[in-house]
């Protein structure tokens, strides 16, 4: 077995290795950019050594820089992670020609079934369902618009090095595949360095099931089961479970063994993921095989009790797989979801700044979270804006369901936007709920994007108990300042107004004799709140008529901002006066910003196409600002006339950042 390993990668999969290998008494080497100095994976590694700035391919992805680390570090054997290397034949191959073990497929494997243009012919040849599509690279977007008209529309348009949602898109016409060709090579050749990329027909109300594999240097292949990974955004998977809600007996048992037999005709030995696309009707077709960890590894590891990362070091140590394909489970149900560092305001768009706050649930035997941060830390605009993966598992899936609700609720996030509310209303939803999932499901159910204000809580009472009651205890401190003078001191009503939106909720509150709670009269029930809450505490945890709650809360002079079950509400107390005051108040309109065209995220303005002067139609391409490795094409709203250019290509820019001024219309 390795004495040292080094881990050329950072952020929560970083963590993750260095967890399993200091549980094998292996000592871990990590490798920091500039921006990652402080960074966790940093001060959890027995050591640590720079390789280079902050941008990805003068550091993570400078072989050069990893190799002489690993040189200098002594470090017998290199784990990849996932991104960045993992998957580049040339990094494993320099590794062996130095004489370091890369953990994880052999180079040929990785060459062979790494690609995603030749991989489709391996798979075919190894007797694998394969979707109808060309196997060339695609030299111009002539030669896209030809292939697609000859599969027929709707196509899709990949990277072959593609992977993590870069490289893809969706075209339905021909102006779509020329613009999906320009796009989907450009981001490859940002994100990966490879701009190759190929067309095949998009399967229409498609699910992504994928199976994971593993394989040992003696010619022994096994399945660990599927993992259902459809509910994507931007084909950017979100919420991963195991086992899939829609798969039988038959076609879990096809599946697996179509999966190891492409594994084992490129004599695969590593973990690895066999992609596949299936329709309602369990037809399945492969998608894509990837030569390296998933980040959706956890629930596997939840249903079979395998380590992956272990499992990858034992194997590239030499020794044999400790378990055959009869002797795997699959137990109980385990759900994964991603948390990131992004605006569900704004589409999602990415969200960079401090980590002011961070405070994930405690893990448990049924709960987990993987994470490459702790409060403080900064999120950047170099890398991908995960924060961290939470991971629940249950007997049955409505058991794993109830305890991810339950974790979501108690990890809470200040500093940067997040996707937390959207994770708890997507869980929450009918068609999650039923298992009726497709890779179009959150296109479909979120059109105009995600707002959690739009989300109705299933008990609004249970909002206003809780308000009322943090209300009560914030007057009751005021109460009791001192220097009050004598005879006029404060005194407080046990009558209230709840103001959620345009609707008034009259409560009494009467706090409890004992001081550990409050009773809350409202609509004929009466709410009992219990907590030790303490000012300031950005979650509240308590009972109410003796159910656990948690909640988050914040502040904001006279308004409560709860999140709760997917759902935002803001909640105001008031007096009745008071209330009745503010229905007269008049509401201050934001400024029009319409003749502007505005950053929607920090980033880097990549492209400019128009300038001082030029008229410009609705839907026009008007900038291109790259951030987290993905190009988003800001276009027109509406026709005008460009009156002032405020930006220049290659600038920073904040969010909300005007780019271009346009004449009065």
């Amino acid at each position: 077995m390795f004495q040292k390993i080094l881990i050329a990668n950072r952020g929560e999969i970083a963590c993750r290795v260095i967890k399993t290998a200091r549980k094998m008494g292996i000592q871990t080497v990590a490798v920091y950019s500039d921006a990652d100095k402080s960074a966790l994976h940093v001060a959890l590694a027995d050591e640590a050594l720079h390789i280079g700035p902050a941008p990805s391919n003068e550091s993570y992805l400078h072989i050069d820089n990893i190799i002489q680390a690993c040189r200098d570090s002594g470090a017998e054997a290199v784990h990849p992670g996932y991104g960045f290397l993992s998957e580049n034949p040339e990094f494993a191959e320099r590794l062996d020609e130095a004489g370091i073990v890369f953990i994880g497929p052999n180079v040929s494997a990785i060459r062979k079934i790494g690609d995603k243009i030749t991989s489709k012919q391996l798979a075919a040849d190894a007797g694998v369902n394969t979707i109808p599509g060309n196997s060339d690279v695609i030299a111009n977007s002539d030669h896209a618009v030809s292939i697609a008209n000859e599969i027929g529309y709707p196509v899709m348009i990949k990277a072959s090095a593609g992977g993590g949602g870069k490289g893809m898109r969706v075209a339905r016409n021909e102006a779509e595949c020329r613009e999906g060709f320009e796009r989907a090579s450009g981001e490859a050749r940002s994100a990966f360095g490879d701009d190759r990329v190929f067309v095949e027909r998009f399967i229409e109300e498609p699910r992504h099931i994928e199976i994971q594999v593993l394989g040992d240097r003696h010619g022994n292949i096994v399945h660990l089961f599927e993992r259902e990974c459809s509910l994507q955004r931007r084909h950017q998977k979100i919420i991963e479970e195991s086992p899939s809600p829609l798969l039988d007996a038959a076609t879990r048992k096809a599946m697996g063994e179509q999966a190891v037999a492409l594994a084992r005709a490129v004599d695969y030995q590593s973990a690895g993921t066999v992609e596949f696309i299936v329709d309602a009707d369990r037809n399945f077709y492969f998608l894509e095989m990837n030569t390296r960890l998933q980040v959706e590894h956890p629930v596997t590891e939840f249903v079979t009790g395998l380590d992956l990362v272990e499992q990858m070091i034992r194997i590239a140590a030499g020794e044999t797989l400790p378990l055959c394909q009869s002797e795997i489970r699959q137990q109980g149900w385990a759900l994964e979801a991603r948390i990131y560092a992004e605006d569900p305001l704004r589409n999602f768009l990415p969200s960079v700044g401090r980590l002011v706050r961070y405070i994930p649930p405690n893990e448990s035997r049924v709960v987990r979270v993987d994470t490459g941060v702790q409060e403080g830390d900064e999120v950047s605009i170099y890398y991908d804006p995960m924060i961290a993966k939470l991971i629940t598992y249950g007997a049955t899936r409505d058991r794993a369901i109830a305890h991810m609700r339950d974790a979501l609720n108690h990890f809470y996030l200040s500093g940067v936007s997040h996707n937390i509310s959207f994770l708890s209303a997507l869980i929450e939803h009918t068609r999650f709920r039923e298992g009726r999932l497709t890779t179009n499901m959150i296109a479909e159910e979120y059109p105009d994007g995600f707002h959690p204000a739009d989300v109705v809580h299933d008990d609004p009472a249970l909002l206003i108990a809780v308000a009322t009651a943090i209300h009560r205890r914030y007057m009751d401190r005021a109460a009791s300042i001192s220097g009050q003078m004598s005879g006029y001191e404060r005194a407080v009503q046990h009558n209230w107004v709840v103001v959620m939106g345009d609707t008034l909720h009259p409560v009494e509150v009467t706090p409890l004799e004992n001081g550990e709670g409050h009773d809350i009269s409202y609509g004929g029930e009466n709410y009992q709140v219990l907590s030790d809450w303490q000012f300031g505490q950005p979650l509240f945890i308590g009972t109410v008529n003796g159910t656990e709650i948690c909640m988050m809360l914040e502040r904001r002079n006279m308004i409560y901002r709860l999140f709760h079950w997917g759902s935002q509400v803001d909640v105001m107390v008031l007096a009745a006066k008071a209330a009745e005051l503010l229905a007269c108040m008049p509401k201050k309109e934001p400024p029009d910003m319409s003749r502007f065209l505005l950053s929607p995220m920090p980033g880097m303005l990549s492209q400019l196409m128009v300038d001082e002067g030029h008229e410009v139609k609705r839907g026009q391409d008007l900038a291109v600002v790259e951030a987290m490795k993905m190009e988003n094409v800001l276009r027109a709203e509406r026709d005008g006339t460009v009156s002032k250019s405020l930006a220049t290509v290659g600038d920073t820019l904040a969010v909300d950042q005007p780019i271009l001024e346009f004449e009065a219309l």
